[in-house]
């Protein structure tokens, strides 16, 4: 099967691997926005910047889901695989980790820009591969581990996408799925509850609404929040044996657990770093100015850093197993 425009891929049916021969500006010519650079590569699809400050966020909150998961890097009781997917890899940090657990397995990242490293374990390979499309490079029953996240707001369709994972699956196989929900949350009446009416006083609450309306507007069925609803749709499309773990993370230090309290440093300065970046597309999408946007994220900037506002988020790992013919 044919490669994405823009690069020339072969697949080895030995080994698995599909090597990247040549890149062009097709793909690799980033255009540029609001002082951020986006991937060309089916260009408009991941609303997000691609450039190192994204990188770097990146890398970050992925040690921060470490911590949040007793330091591993997936939940599913995987045993020996041999194939491993990372579905929209961004800056590839976990498929190189992953390569030091798993030394024999033959380890795949996708994502819609090569900003990865291009000296990794001799068991990892990156591609440019739009994960949203009907036809996957692979063949059916091909992958031992199917993994993904932080996919908020960046999905036409999260059930057409399980659809395809459970196809490349081999029978036995696991899918694994991690997402913060970004609901705000609190258990101690701190946090101010949302007003319909106009801006509420906690303003994440309204940067919540228009990311999902934001969202909508691009395409219809593209959801924002879509963390809580991820195990029910894994169990729709056939997926057994589901997990959902679910570990709440404070926004900023206001816990007085030293653990918790550390997480929420961390959360903080991951929603800090990367909140422009996530909003300017949308919210210009929904016909707001710049000026408007920046005088809005003032506010949303404020509730996140206030301690006051004992708030969380739900962070989930999600995972279920392709059954076998006999299941």
């Amino acid at each position: 099967m044919p490669g994405p425009p823009g690069m020339a891929m072969t697949p080895d049916d030995s080994s698995g691997d599909c090597e990247t021969q040549s890149l062009t500006a097709s793909v690799t010519d980033y255009p540029r926005e609001h002082g951020r650079t986006y991937h060309r590569y089916h260009e408009g699809l991941y609303p997000y910047p691609n450039d190192e400050q994204e990188l770097d966020r990146l890398d970050m909150q992925h040690h921060l889901w470490k911590q949040v998961n007793q330091d591993r890097l997936y939940h599913a009781p995987l045993r020996d695989p041999k194939r491993i997917l990372d579905i929209g890899t961004g800056s590839g940090i976990w498929p190189i980790e992953m390569a030091a657990e798993f030394p024999d397995a033959n380890i795949t990242g996708t994502d819609l820009s090569p900003v990865q490293p291009t000296e990794v374990p001799p068991n990892v390979h990156f591609l440019v591969e739009d994960a949203t499309e009907d036809e996957w490079l692979w063949e059916s029953n091909y992958f031992d581990y199917v993994r993904l996240g932080n996919m908020s707001g960046a999905l036409p369709s999260v059930k057409d996408l399980m659809k395809n994972v459970m196809r490349v699956l081999k029978p036995g196989g696991w899918f694994e799925w991690h997402e913060i929900d970004p609901t705000p949350r609190c258990d101690d009446g701190t946090m101010p509850p949302p007003n319909e009416d106009g801006f509420s006083a906690y303003a994440l609450h309204d940067w919540i609404e228009f990311s999902e309306k934001a969202a909508a507007e691009v395409e219809p069925t593209r959801e924002f929040t879509i963390a809580p609803d991820l195990a029910r749709n894994m169990a729709s499309v056939g997926f057994k044996h589901i997990q959902d773990n679910t570990t709440k993370v404070p926004m900023n230090r206001w816990p007085k657990d030293p653990q918790l309290k550390a997480w929420g440093e961390w959360y903080e300065t991951n929603w800090l770093d990367g909140l422009s970046a996530y909003s300017y597309k949308p919210l210009l999408a929904l016909g707001w100015s710049k000026p408007e946007v920046e005088v809005f994220l003032v506010s949303v900037r404020k509730c996140i850093s206030n301690r006051h506002f004992h708030t969380y988020h739900n962070f989930h790992v999600v995972f279920g197993q392709k059954p076998h013919p006999s299941e």
